[in-house]
């Protein structure tokens, strides 16, 4: 698998919410957004839905104050199974 590889990609359940962590980098949708589709990448600061899943995807509050429900995480480059 490579860095750009998403490992989990929205659908109608979005991804699950522990698929999720703080640090995680991930596609967001915000709310102006979900007409369009939009996508906006940064890093997980906070994890607003406390369910395990939503039909919409995950809320998450990105560094910097972006808030939008999950549509992709990125696999952790760190942690990508090559050391």
């Amino acid at each position: 698998m490579t860095r750009n590889t998403r490992i989990r990609e929205s659908g109608l359940s979005g991804p699950q919410r522990d698929s999720l962590r703080v640090g995680a980098t991930v596609d967001v949708i915000q709310k102006e957004d979900q007409r369009s589709g939009r996508r906006t990448r940064g890093v997980v600061d906070d994890i607003l839905t406390r369910s395990v899943s939503h039909p919409h995807g995950i809320k998450v509050r990105l560094k910097g104050g972006i808030i939008g429900r999950v549509a992709a995480v990125f696999p952790d480059p760190e942690n990508d199974g090559n050391g």
